[in-house]
């Protein structure tokens, strides 16, 4: 059995990629490992550390809701919050459990504003050692 991580924040890009990985956790015999980055832009100091509490509590709360449809779904799983930016975040927790795949969601950012604007999804397939899959919305 192996693992398919998958990004998760409560968006509608984030709800069709968990949709896609517990289709493919079911074909495969896979486990889902849900995961949310948490940590704010920026170098510290100041309200960092504020901000990064108040980004993992939405994230402990996003995450709730991936818990209760992966459960409904009969597919094995569990959570990780990360304190790393959400691709970082996907692609070390994927390095470390051997993933079979990162699955994200996207809008479709075109290159210059997905570079720009830091889309996770753009990122993502840059930085990943892992295959990911993008779905789109």
């Amino acid at each position: 059995m192996s693992e398919i991580v998958v990004g998760y924040d409560g968006t509608k890009g984030a709800k069709a990629a968990l949709d896609k990985a517990v289709e493919f956790a079911k074909q495969l015999g896979d486990r889902i490992v849900i995961v949310f980055g948490y940590a704010p832009g920026g170098y510290g100091g100041g309200e960092v550390p504020t901000h990064r509490e108040a980004v993992k509590e939405m994230g402990e709360k996003v995450t709730q809701e991936a818990n209760e449809v992966v459960t409904a779904a009969g597919v094995e799983h569990e959570i990780e919050l990360v304190n790393e930016s959400g691709a970082e975040a996907l692609s070390d927790v994927a390095t470390q459990r051997n993933a079979r795949m990162i699955v994200v969601g996207s809008y479709g950012e075109s290159p210059l504003k997905g570079a720009v604007l830091g889309a996770t999804a753009y990122r993502l397939v840059h930085v990943a050692e892992r295959p990911v899959l993008v779905v789109p919305v």
